[in-house]
């Protein structure tokens, strides 16, 4: 039997052997150091039997699966010391995650000296040292177990599993648990851990089931790097958008109107027009569309042609009940049926085509309530929202070009280097899912495959995240906590336009069927607002700023002078306040620090009498006296260039 290394070297044994030992045949710090493994791609257990030709990678803390093995671990020390501690809590479901592990229980909430004490807790398993042991039962032996055991959530995961399937668990001592794996080889190895938070969460993630207690926690493998992951996280808490854009006074939520659904103040407002208007004012008059103006809803009808009604009904939110009412209405989760009505209105040539279609669309998807999140994750938001109608000889330039829109988009607002590219593929396994055969899907998937590698721009392949009409590029980033979000798509659709008889008249005369692009521009208003505040940690470019000069008289001697420079300012469009409290100016130059206005112009006698004004800025700090034209002047060019001035830009 021939084991191929990740180094390239072959093992080779006689008899089928465990991975583990595999490891401590190469080396006993090896052996100390492995978590789990990767047997021909794929993650394993140390534990597992090898008794064919393989390639082998062990993997230790220092790689992704090893960190995750050690995590996975903590969340069964985790769930150990609640059975110690709170013997009545029953067991659910306890993955690692990305940025450490959680578990969830069946009980009362977990104040933070319950996290405390659990944490004590586990550093006594830990210390104990207890080995983890891998045993598997017969699925009818495995449900009487865990009945026996009174934990009925695991019973209920095992009544889902098949009638033949040899269910596995892992026991630590006394502490039995439910698990694929894969562990280390005992507690130990959990060397450095932290509970961080807990809060409620639906079992199986779905509302109408039982209400749980989830605890999250991370663990590394030695305690600088757990160190250096708790300073992220409190930086992560300073700069989230769901606290910080409520401190700015940028919205706010309201239980009596729902989840979801966010309220903007006057300055969230101003920031968000500023967007708007940026938008609108580059797709119009630089990008080449027409802006339209749909309704926010259609009758059931327009959402059966499209094929939204039978694949995304559960997303939207229904008026009406097609049993009992003549007409049944559906709030629009997307605009692109009705500008297809727009594009229809008049008979389109080959010379009409591309028609770029664009629209500030208001949206709402009746998302679950456990998903909402400040504004990542709503039930109404706005977007850039376009479609173009295009010849298929000119789909590959035209994506082309909303790539080149997306990424000037991108680079403007200073977050190109934050993001990731998706081509999310059909899964051909999940046919029910999707609309067209087999071969035009394979097709566009060539063709965006293809324009991604021209435009030399990484990407990755996520089978099973394209839309039910067509494959598209997601372009995803990360909020502070790691959580990856979609902030722009471009969607390659062949299909739609059949539905919807859309056609233009080609050079012969002949009827064609054009092809459609599904695309935005800057994407969600929301989640970009929300984006934009966790980078910026709300130190925003000065032209998004919706409060850009503060204006700050030494005294009330100078309130009629700081009145004429707000005047000055405001007639060039520049967004300014007057601070004429009765505080010292100390005091003021900090109140205007902690609400990161850009510019502060301090005016007493000398720059009333010579028609300046003392600049301080967030990047600079006190830049001296300027003739108030000359200070306009420059942050006007600041303003109008969308200048991002290195001071501005952090690094979460």
């Amino acid at each position: 039997m021939r084991i191929t290394l990740k180094d390239g070297s072959v093992k080779e044994y006689e008899n089928a052997i465990s991975v583990y030992d595999i490891a401590l045949d190469i080396s006993e710090g090896l052996a100390r150091a492995a978590c789990c493994a990767k047997i021909d791609g794929k993650t394993a257990d140390l534990r597992t039997v090898i008794d064919h030709d393989c390639e082998l990678s062990i993997c230790t803390a220092n790689d992704e699966e090893g960190l995750a093995a050690i995590r996975h671990t903590a969340s069964h020390v985790l769930a150990e010391a609640v059975k110690n501690l709170f013997p009545n809590a029953k067991l659910a479901i306890g993955p690692s995650i990305e940025t450490g592990f959680y578990y969830d229980f069946d009980h009362e909430a977990f104040s933070r000296d319950d996290l405390d004490a659990l944490e004590a807790e586990m550093k006594k398993i830990v210390k104990k040292g207890e080995k983890l042991e891998k045993f598997t039962l017969p699925r009818a032996e495995a449900i009487a177990f865990m009945e026996e055991r009174q934990e009925p959530f695991k019973v209920e995961l095992i009544q889902d599993l098949p009638e033949d399937a040899e269910i596995s668990f892992y026991r630590q001592g006394e502490f039995v648990d439910l698990c694929a794996g894969p562990h280390l080889m005992s507690t130990k190895g959990v060397k450095a851990f932290k509970l961080t938070s807990s809060s409620m969460a639906y079992w199986r993630g779905d509302s109408d089931k039982a209400r749980l207690q989830r605890i999250y926690g991370t663990a590394y493998n030695k305690k600088e790097d757990l160190q250096a992951h708790l300073e992220r996280m409190e930086d992560a808490k300073r700069r989230d958008h769901n606290r910080l854009g409520r401190e700015m006074d940028l919205f706010t939520t309201v239980d009596v109107i729902g989840q979801g659904l966010p309220l903007f103040t006057p300055r969230g407002t101003k920031m968000l027009i500023k967007l708007q208007r940026w938008i609108e004012d580059l797709e119009d008059k630089e990008w080449g569309y027409v802006r339209t103006r749909t309704p926010l809803m259609a009758k059931s009808d327009l959402y059966k042609m499209s094929g939204h009604w039978d694949h995304y009904k559960e997303g939207m939110f229904v008026l009406g009940d097609e049993e009992t009412d003549k007409e049944v209405f559906a709030l629009r989760p997307m605009t692109c049926p009705f500008q297809y009505y727009v594009y229809k209105n008049t008979q389109k040539s080959y010379r009409d085509l591309p028609y770029r279609m664009s629209e500030t669309s208001t949206l709402f998807r009746n998302e679950d309530s456990g998903e909402m999140h400040g504004l990542t994750r709503v039930r109404q938001f706005t977007i850039t929202e376009g479609h173009l109608v295009v010849r298929p000889d000119q789909m590959v330039e035209e994506f082309k070009g909303c790539l080149a829109l997306a990424k000037h988009c991108l680079t403007t607002l200073g977050v190109e280097e934050d993001v990731t590219y998706h081509l999310s593929r059909w899964d051909p396994e999940n046919r029910e899912k999707y609309i067209g055969e087999p071969e035009v899907w394979n097709e566009t998937e060539q063709h965006i495959r293809e324009v991604l590698t021209q435009l030399e721009i990484p990407f990755v392949e996520d089978v099973g995240e394209a839309a039910f009409y067509g494959p598209k590029v997601d372009i995803n980033a990360r909020n502070v906590y790691g959580k990856e979000d979609t902030m722009i798509t471009i969607q390659w659709d062949a299909l739609l336009a059949e539905q919807f008889d859309m056609y233009y008249v080609d050079q012969n005369g002949d009827r064609v069927r054009p092809y459609i692009i599904h695309r935005t521009s800057m994407g969600c208003y929301e989640r970009t607002l929300a984006w934009l505040i966790e980078k910026y940690a709300g130190k925003f470019p000065t032209w998004l700023c919706p409060e850009q000069v503060r204006v700050l008289p030494i005294s009330e001697k100078y309130e009629a002078y700081a009145w004429e420079v707000l005047k000055a300012l405001r007639a060039r469009d520049i967004d300014a306040e007057v601070d004429n409290r009765s505080e010292k100016i100390g005091f003021k130059i900090r109140e205007a620090r902690l609400a990161r206005v850009p510019y502060m112009l301090v005016v007493g006698q000398q720059e009333e009498e010579q028609g300046l004004v003392s600049v301080r800025s967030r990047f600079a700090g006190d830049e001296g006296q300027k003739p108030l034209a000359e200070f306009i002047g420059q942050i006007s060019e600041e303003i109008a260039s969308k200048t991002i001035r290195k001071e501005e830009v952090q690094e979460k």
